[in-house]
């Protein structure tokens, strides 16, 4: 399910889910089909134990056997007792409870929760961790229908591609809502989309709908070409979105839907997209930055040790670690906002840097209004006029009245597209970027997709947004606490090198 920010999208999902009444009308599910749902309150479960909590996620079958360890529990176990408890056996056994357990526990090891976390409370896990465990609880049990609200929320690519393997091998219904593309592309076969205060189901994966829609723009803007034409040019790029659909697992199925497309069904969208444009005051020089024996200690452990790296001019670099902790200090040492441990970072003279911090509410501390707010980062007299300023903020959507709006009202994505603006303003010829795509909905997503792919300076950049990484970067750097790996390649290729796997693997293997 796709849509713009407050279309409706998770209210659509809650009222599917039972949890809210539409005003009108209905849903209904087939007979004896059970619907599971990725809850969002990560505090619902806080007193239950891990593999508890996943397996309360198979409703019935935690019931019987709940029921079932009071009865055994009885000290005057009556012929009643009996009876019933050979039901729940027969029952316990129909909905495969003895291999119950064993299943959510490799679920939970596959979703990176430790089998040494399995018997904790809830509440003794960490945010990212509690994600998992919740989301473990909605596979379980192999429900018939699953509803994930941003299920890829708080989790490494490793664990998100883990995911999308399930979900593809998945053989029964899954509705999704979720900014993150590349999950989209991977797992489904229909887009759901929430426009013109209408739900239009489209077939195919989210690419085809976003090139189908600006392409129907397109039309719709060119009044004076010819029906036939238009007629020929989507037929067109139907059949070559079909050609790409054979290298996916879903390709023959896919292939057929798309065959079956009502061209008159395609319609350009109606949500606007952000102009986001990264232009450099000035071209960097050849030295860009030299990286010595750099470490960095958080409280007792470190998170990397003496890591050496340069970086070329122009270079799109990725940085990942399995403790996201660890490459976010790395960029924040490398924005010269954190001092390392040891070690030392040279930056060529010629280098500008704008830096995109994934933690960033220092920078709205102050009440004031987003020309205000703007202003402030102006290097001189002409940048700081309100038309100068009025430029960056209309090209983030902030339009007309919007640009008196005051920082303390500005929601999550609002934030960011104004940290977006700042960086547009000051020309740097590097961008140090951690974790961007944060809060912002698709269509924000997109179009810092598309600037980055345009921008010709260097990139350093942190994204759990799996397309941003594969189609910007063109070397990877993962850090580990005992060593990295470097490579110049895409993030693609990355993962499937079979160096790369066995270098990973001596490294995580010393961490054990």
């Amino acid at each position: 399910m796709i849509g713009a920010n407050g279309a409706g999208k998770s209210t659509f999902l809650k009222i599917l889910a039972g949890d809210i009444q539409p005003d009108k009308g209905e849903v209904s599910i087939g007979n004896g089909q059970r619907i599971a749902v990725l809850r969002q309150n990560q505090f619902e479960f806080d007193e239950v134990e891990v593999l508890n909590t996943v397996l309360m996620g198979h409703k019935k079958l935690y019931d019987v056997m709940q029921e079932k360890a009071l009865l055994y529990a009885k000290p005057d176990f009556s012929d009643e007792d009996g009876i019933r408890s050979s039901e729940l056996e027969t029952m316990f056994a129909d909905m495969n409870g003895w291999e119950a357990e064993a299943q959510a526990g490799e679920m939970l090891e596959s979703l990176g929760v430790k089998v040494e976390d399995h018997q904790k409370k809830m509440k003794e896990l960490e945010a990212g961790l509690k994600v998992r465990v919740l989301l473990a609880q909605a596979l379980a049990g192999n429900p018939d229908i699953l509803l994930l609200d941003e299920p890829t929320n708080n989790l490494d690519l490793q664990t998100v591609s883990w995911l999308e393997s399930f979900l593809l091998d998945f053989k029964n219904t899954v509705i999704v809502v979720s900014h993150d593309r590349h999950f989209l592309d991977k797992i489904a076969t229909h887009m759901a989309d929430i426009d013109y205060n209408k739900i239009q189901l489209y077939t195919g994966n989210y690419s085809f709908w976003y090139q189908s829609s600006q392409l129907a723009l397109k039309q719709r803007q060119d009044r004076n070409k010819k029906a036939e034409d238009k007629i020929k040019e989507l037929k067109s790029f139907i059949e070559r979105f079909s050609a790409n659909a054979a290298k996916s697992k879903q390709a023959t199925a896919r292939k057929k839907m798309l065959s079956k497309i009502n061209l008159d069904e395609i319609k350009p969208s109606t949500r606007r997209y952000p102009h986001i444009v990264f232009k450099q005051e000035r071209e960097a020089g050849k030295d860009m930055l030299e990286v010595a024996d750099l470490s960095y200690k958080s409280e007792n452990d470190f998170l990397f040790k003496n890591i050496n790296f340069n970086i070329a001019k122009g270079e799109k670099v990725a940085f990942i670690a399995g403790d996201t902790t660890a490459s976010s200090s790395l960029l924040k040492i490398l924005a010269e906002e954190l001092p390392p441990s040891s070690g030392q970072i040279k930056w060529g003279v010629t280098t500008s840097r704008s830096y995109f911090p994934k933690e960033h509410e220092r920078f709205f501390s102050e009440d004031v209004d987003l020309i205000t707010w703007m202003r402030q980062f102006a290097k001189n007299d002409d940048e700081r006029e309100e038309e100068y300023l009025r430029g960056f903020l209309g090209k983030m959507l902030f339009s007309g009245q919007e640009v008196f709006k005051k920082t303390s009202v500005l929601s999550g994505g609002e934030k960011v597209r104004c940290l977006l603006a700042k960086m547009m303003m000051m020309q740097g010829n590097v961008l140090i970027l951690d974790e961007p795509t944060n809060h912002l909905d698709l269509e924000s997503i997109t179009a810092l997709n598309n600037a980055l792919l345009d921008f010709p300076g260097t990139i350093l950049l942190i994204s759990q947004d799996r397309q941003t990484v594969e189609s910007i970067a063109d070397r990877i750097i993962e850090l580990t606490p005992k060593g990295m790996v470097d490579r110049k390649m895409t993030y693609e290729e990355y993962l499937s090198h079979a160096g790369v796997q066995e270098e990973r693997a001596r490294l995580f293997s010393k961490n054990v």
